[in-house]
């Protein structure tokens, strides 16, 4: 049996916790709830599932996306009839006979300029009966020149226009491309995403599924009774003493037994205002309740028909609203050998939180001769004990409690004698911290009922 399973299911636990908010609305409006409606929030694992599926079916449409994404790719890379492609192949071709032509024109005008200068050094040469005849052949040199050069323009201007026009094309087949190219990144990034978001619903699922008990789970222990009184009215600014007693009932002693609990202000669902610590005869200096997995044990050993009592102490905050608290309490057991735990009914108490009295009215709004949370008594600052008690005691105690949500479907957990289950027990307190307003809650609109 493993004690981690505890945690590891009360934090599942709170996974569903806005689900439960939100099925609570009738008890939050104080309301009684409508007959035939469950407000039952679904079991975490169920919550898993659905994220699951929700998570399948993105990948699958991701995928399809980029299946389809890819092939359109590799069909735009292997076109040959795309029209940027036959444009940028027809372009690359003229440029390229703009080129021939222009080389061909370059070619004559060097041949043309050649004889020009043969024919200019034979006039030079000439005697006076071949002057005449040797002009001729160098006038016409220089027009053959000029029309070469005329002919050798024309073909590196069309040359260089089409070189132009190739290389636009080029670029437009490159653009194209590298946004198909970008396109199917972008998908297969959102693929990817929504495949490492699948990935981890199913190892959450997975780990909720490993974590979840069978047989050995820690099931509601009716043999562990707990009860928690306390002052009715709690002034701001200053604390109440509330005691938690737990009785052993059962036919054989536990290992060890603790609590979870948890404090708010019903009246306006705040939960901040109000901080409880906790002490006990063995533990006499109070320690805080820090809210998510956070616990409290008797590191002692619970012998059948007795009890042993814990104090929970609630400081109420000086800014705090006046209006309607509660606190609320389960207790823990661990059988002798450590290798089975129980939940036991949720025990509560309903209190009022007040502002203190005005200095000489005379009037401490019933709150006087409280525990002032420094070890000192008197006036309006505290209620409750003025110092920590607990032990052990052979009175037999009840469970106040009337109404319970909680059925102790916390996992169970296996260490050896010398661990303190509890220690690895704390994940519990998750539940509390957002499940404990609600069953609340819903009790105050049953019992208005």
């Amino acid at each position: 049996m493993k004690i981690r399973r505890i945690a590891a299911t009360a934090v599942a636990a709170a996974v569903t916790a806005p689900a439960l908010f939100l099925s609570a609305a009738p008890a939050f409006a104080d309301t009684k709830p409508t007959a035939g409606v469950s407000q039952a929030a679904d079991s975490p694992i169920e919550e898993l599932k659905r994220a699951v599926t929700t998570a399948q079916a993105k990948y699958d449409a991701a995928e399809a996306t980029y299946q389809k994404v890819q092939a359109d790719t590799t069909a735009l890379l292997d076109d040959e009839n795309h029209e940027l492609v036959l444009t940028r192949n027809k372009a690359e071709k003229e440029s390229e006979e703009a080129a021939a032509a222009k080389a061909a024109a370059d070619a004559d005008l060097a041949a043309a300029e050649t004889k020009l200068a043969d024919a200019e050094k034979a006039l030079a040469e000439a005697t006076d009966e071949e002057k005449a005849k040797a002009q001729e052949v160098v006038d016409a040199a220089r027009g053959a020149v000029t029309a070469a050069k005329d002919k050798a323009t024309e073909a590196k201007t069309l040359a260089d226009n089409k070189a132009g026009e190739a290389a636009a094309a080029r670029k437009a087949v490159i653009d194209m491309r590298f946004k198909a190219f970008q396109d199917l990144d972008a998908v297969e990034k959102k693929r990817d995403a929504a495949k490492k978001e699948l990935d981890e619903a199913k190892k959450a699922l997975q780990d909720a599924e490993d974590d979840t008990p069978g047989d050995d789970e820690c099931a509601l222990d009716k043999n562990l009774a707990v009860s928690l009184i306390g002052p009715k009215k709690i002034a701001t600014g200053s604390s109440g003493v509330f005691t938690f007693s737990m009785t052993n009932k059962g036919t054989a002693p536990y290992g060890d037994v603790g609590g979870l609990t948890a404090a708010f202000n019903v009246s306006d669902e705040r939960i901040d205002d109000l901080k409880v610590s906790w002490s006990s005869a063995n533990s006499p200096k109070w320690k805080p309740i820090k809210g998510e997995g956070d616990f409290f044990s008797s590191n002692a050993a619970l012998p059948v028909g007795r009890s042993f009592d814990f104090k929970l102490k609630v400081d109420v905050d000086a800014k705090a609203p006046a209006g309607d608290g509660q606190l609320v309490a389960f207790g823990v057991s661990v059988d002798e050998d450590f290798t089975t735990c129980g939940l036991s009914k949720d025990a509560y108490a309903n209190f009022s939180v007040v502002k203190p009295a005005k200095p000489g009215s005379g009037n401490d709004n019933g709150t006087n001769g409280g525990h002032n949370g420094n070890g000192t008594t008197g006036g309006s600052k505290g209620n409750g004990n003025a110092s920590p008690q607990g032990g052990t005691s052979k009175t037999p105690l009840t469970n106040t409690s009337t109404t319970s949500t909680t059925t102790g479907r916390l996992a169970s957990t296996g260490a050896g004698p010398s661990t303190l289950p509890f220690a690895l027990a704390g994940g519990a307190a998750v539940v509390l911290g957002a499940g404990a307003m609600v069953m609340v809650r819903r009790r105050k609109a049953g019992e208005g009922a």
